[in-house]
């Protein structure tokens, strides 16, 4: 008997709409700028937090403007640009998966595959700005480059001056801007700015926009969302990869709930596995009525059963922001130093009014967002125990009928008669 893992299924491979930063966008002149999808990697050690954020954003380069809040002065050294495929491969390599098994022959003298796990049931129960900064009570803290990005860091004494000077300067802010703003001036929180620098761009050869890495030191580990509320357009999706070297990230001030994982569900989901995962994320958050954090993975970065993408080694991992990490660049860390949490937050103004607060836990159980699909044995029953395969069959595919109706929401009749239709054409995976 061979059990085989032959179908991985990273999230980039699922058209999810994820509408979400945590700043906002400000447009210049009549633009209409929005937030189409978002990946935030979070590295922290100590006091030391490196945010790297990535954005599909959609409009003209030299109309893109993003106002993050940040808790200190941010330093030139502070900040570096990095490719997408860094936070491509933390995708990858966390996403949820479905694996594939295949009954071997019943009729033979040999074991039936192992089961999975009973399923975790998450459903029971530039001069002109400088020269009119200060008459607004804005400070330009710091002014520099990155790559292709011209970047301020600001301070400001109240709102109605910083959104002064920001509209001053031929930015037009998104209606609903000025309280959040000025929940962030109470704080002391500083604003970075970033811009993209066409110029330098072009001379690149890029079109594309690259994320920023920044790094601060705060006691408070956090991910201010509200700004990311202002100019979107109904409910976000956002996934946060944090990086730790002390076990599971978890919200303090947001439930965060595992989803649903390690469940059989029927053969003719594997073609739609994406229509799957949307519609038991969405059943998922309706439960929790849109106020919870869930987890889809966690892990120790030092192995991994079974792997979706190559191991992400401590050269990337470093790019990141993981400073700790000791050994060859080339190498996966050693196993103890390095864990990886992939949160998956649906959220909006209403449902989530404040920052996330994330803690490091001493958790190290590993999870991950995992579904099973056994494919049946074509042949017939010679034997007694081939005819009991055979008998005992129908229960089986119906359990994995009312698993599917019960994660989704979608109808078990059909559900039934997609099970009927389905005709599985791959070979079976047998020895």
């Amino acid at each position: 008997m061979k059990k085989s893992l032959l179908l991985l299924l990273a999230a980039l491979s699922l058209p999810f709409r994820a509408e979400a930063f945590c700043g906002f966008y400000v447009a210049r002149a009549d633009s209409k700028l929005f937030n189409q999808s978002s990946q935030v990697a979070l590295a922290r050690d100590g006091n030391s937090t490196a945010i790297t954020m990535a954005s599909d954003y959609q409009g003209d380069l030299k109309e893109f403007a993003l106002i993050i809040p940040v808790p200190t002065v941010v330093e030139k050294d502070d900040v570096k640009v990095l490719e997408k495929a860094l936070l491509d491969h933390l995708d990858a390599y966390t996403a949820p998966r479905l694996v594939e098994y295949w009954d071997p022959d019943p009729n033979l003298p040999v074991p039936m595959p192992v089961m999975p796990m009973a399923a975790f049931d998450a459903f029971a129960g530039s001069p002109k700005r400088a020269d009119g900064a200060r008459a607004r009570g804005v400070v330009i803290e710091r002014q520099f480059s990155a790559g292709e990005y011209d970047i301020l860091v600001l301070s400001a004494k109240q709102s109605d001056g910083l959104m002064i000077w920001l509209k001053e300067n031929d930015y037009k802010l998104p209606e609903g801007a000025e309280p959040v703003l000025d929940s962030y001036i109470r704080q002391n929180m500083k604003f970075f700015v970033a811009k993209v620098n066409l110029g330098r761009q072009a001379k690149e050869g890029r079109t594309w926009l690259r994320p920023l890495r920044v790094t601060y030191q705060s006691r408070k580990f956090m991910l201010p969302l509200r700004l990311g509320t202002v100019n979107a357009k109904g409910p976000q999706d956002l996934i946060v990869h944090a990086l730790s070297r002390n076990g599971r990230v978890e919200a303090t001030n947001y439930r965060t709930v595992r989803l649903p994982s390690d469940t059989e569900i029927p053969e003719h989901v594997k073609p739609q596995f994406g229509d799957f995962y949307r519609a038991m994320f969405d059943r998922a958050v309706a439960i929790e009525k849109m106020s919870a954090i869930f987890t889809e993975y966690f892990w120790d970065m030092g192995w991994c059963d079974p792997c979706s993408s190559d191991p992400v080694p401590m050269r990337e991992l470093r790019e990141l922001g993981c400073k700790w990490l000791k050994g060859d660049d080339n190498n996966r860390p050693e196993q103890g130093t390095m864990f990886i949490t992939r949160l998956h937050i649906r959220y909006d103004r209403e449902h989530f009014p404040e920052d996330i607060v994330f803690q490091e836990t001493g958790d190290t159980k590993n999870l991950q967002g995992r579904y099973v699909m056994n494919h049946p044995w074509h042949g017939k029953a010679t034997n007694d125990q081939g005819k009991r395969y055979f008998e005992e069959l129908p229960k089986r595919q119906e359990q994995w009928a009312q698993n599917l109706a019960r994660l989704t929401g979608w109808k078990i009749e059909d559900i039934h008669a997609k099970q009927a239709a389905y005709k599985e054409t791959a070979k079976p995976k047998h020895e």
